[in-house]
C-alpha cells in the first residue's frame, strides 16, 4: 500500500489510484534550492481595476487611465499588492499546496520596477531557511525567498515569507488527531 491509499482511504480494487496533487512537506524542501513556478501569469487592465476595487484602493494610478498617463511611468501600473499577491500564488502548486499550517509573515518587501498591464509575471523561489518549531513539535518553520521578474527578465517584485510546515509524520498525525486553533508561532 502506498502513501496515497494510507491517506485516503482503502480503495476497492477496481478502483484506480488516488493521486493528489500537493507541495512539499517541511522534511522535503532542501535548504539554498531554488524553485521555477510555472506558468507564468500575464497581467491584464481587468485584474488591476477588479484587485484594486475590491482591495478598497482607490490609487488612481492603478484606475485612471487619463491621469496615469500624465504620471512619471506615462500609463497605468499594476497594483503592487496583486503582484506580490501573484507571486506567492505562483508558488503554491508547487511548494505549499496542503502542507502549509500558517502563512507566519512577510517582509523584504519590495517593487523595484513597475508591472504593468500586458507584461507576464514568472516568479522563482529560494528557501533561505529551515528550522525546526520550537513550540510545535513535529512542524517545521520555512523561509522562502520570493522573486517575480516579467518578461524581459526585470525584476519587478521581492518578498520573504515566513511559513509554518508539515513534516510528512505530522501531517498524518493531524489527520488523525485533528489538532485544535491554537497559537502557531
Amino acid at each position: 500500500m502506498n502513501d496515497d491509499q494510507l491517506n485516503h482511504g482503502q480503495l476497492d480494487d477496481d478502483q484506480p489510484r488516488r493521486i493528489e496533487q500537493r507541495g512539499l512537506y517541511f522534511d522535503e524542501l532542501d535548504a539554498g534550492a531554488l524553485y521555477v513556478h510555472s506558468p507564468g501569469r500575464t497581467m491584464t487592465e481587468t485584474d488591476n481595476v477588479l484587485f484594486t476595487t475590491l482591495s478598497m484602493n482607490t490609487q488612481a494610478l492603478h484606475l485612471d487611465a487619463a491621469f496615469s498617463a500624465t504620471q512619471p511611468f506615462g500609463r497605468r501600473v499594476m497594483n503592487s499588492m496583486f503582484t506580490l499577491a501573484t507571486m506567492v500564488g505562483q508558488s503554491v502548486a508547487q511548494l505549499t499546496q496542503g502542507t502549509l499550517v500558517g502563512q507566519l509573515g512577510l517582509t523584504d518587501i519590495r517593487f523595484p520596477h513597475p508591472l504593468y498591464p500586458g507584461d507576464t509575471l514568472y516568479t522563482q523561489t529560494t528557501i533561505v531557511d529551515l528550522r525546526l518549531s520550537s513550540s510545535r513539535p513535529g512542524l517545521g518553520v520555512a523561509t522562502f525567498a520570493h522573486i517575480g521578474r516579467n518578461q524581459d527578465g526585470i525584476t519587478v517584485g521581492e518578498a520573504t515569507r515566513v511559513c509554518l510546515m508539515f513534516t510528512r509524520e505530522a501531517h498524518a498525525q493531524h489527520k488523525l488527531n485533528n489538532w485544535g486553533n491554537d497559537d502557531w508561532t
